[in-house]
């Protein structure tokens, strides 16, 4: 196996922080699966500029909440890019702004199957490729979480909050779980950041409206996140385990 060939999985790649990532790695040198639930002229997008970096790109449709799909996925990384490296637990779903009173139980379990469930299931599938105990060379796992995990989103989706405390959860547990098998375990938790995701939860202007409560006054871009990532996915990161970066201008 060449030592050199790396080869990373980012869920939910087909815009957002996701793509930025995707990109990010490809530049850094790792051939890239960008994964997607419904946008493929998009994702397609994305694995072109990817390639421009001079790597292999595949995109992969699957809905990372299923565990069929999941093992799907994966199973496409093996036979089109190879051993994996790196995971990079990304995709998430998010609803219209609501109080918790008027959320009904299919958006809460939705929330939860993507945004938790999801997670789970690509970190146990990338740890049986890459832990030393299942005859993998180790590699690394780094989780999106959210600077929402900490503030909660009082009356905007503390549904989808809740589901990123989950994954700081994930994290810890996780880290801990699979060290000594090769696998180093990070998170990132992003703020106010320039995506579409704030036009799901309906306010595309999200950012807009409260970047001048920063106390860097500005909303973050997705390469800036994809920056961070890219970093504890590195060499450069190899004593880092079990850690949060928040990027949240100074929230």
């Amino acid at each position: 196996m060449d030592k050199n060939h790396k080869v990373a999985v980012v869920t939910g790649a087909g815009r957002g922080i996701g793509a930025a990532t995707a990109i990010r790695l490809a530049k850094d040198g790792y051939d890239v699966c960008v994964n997607y639930v419904s946008n493929k002229v998009a994702a397609d997008n994305v694995v072109q500029q990817a390639r421009s970096h001079n790597v292999n790109a595949i995109s992969v449709k699957a809905d990372i909440a299923s565990e069929e799909d999941v093992r799907y996925l994966f199973k496409e990384v093996d036979s089109q890019l190879g051993t994996l490296s790196a995971l990079v637990n990304n995709a998430g779903i998010i609803f219209p702004q609501s109080k918790l009173v008027d959320m009904s139980a299919d958006r809460i379990n939705s929330v939860l199957s993507t945004n938790v469930t999801g997670s789970f299931l690509c970190c146990q599938q990338a740890i049986k490729r890459m832990s030393i105990d299942h005859g993998g060379a180790g590699g690394v796992i780094v989780n999106v979480s959210s600077a929402a995990a900490r503030i909660g989103s009082p009356g905007e989706y503390i549904d989808y909050a809740a589901s990123k405390g989950a994954i700081d959860s994930l994290t810890l547990g996780l880290a801990s779980e699979v060290a000594a098998e090769g696998i180093r375990v990070n998170c990132v938790r992003p703020g106010f950041i320039y995506t579409n995701m704030h036009a799901s939860s309906g306010e595309p202007g999200r950012v807009d409206r409260l970047k001048n409560t920063l106390p860097l006054n500005r909303g973050g871009q997705p390469d800036e996140v994809a920056a961070a990532i890219a970093w504890l996915i590195s060499d450069e990161a190899s004593y880092t385990c079990g850690t949060f970066i928040d990027l949240a201008g100074g929230r």
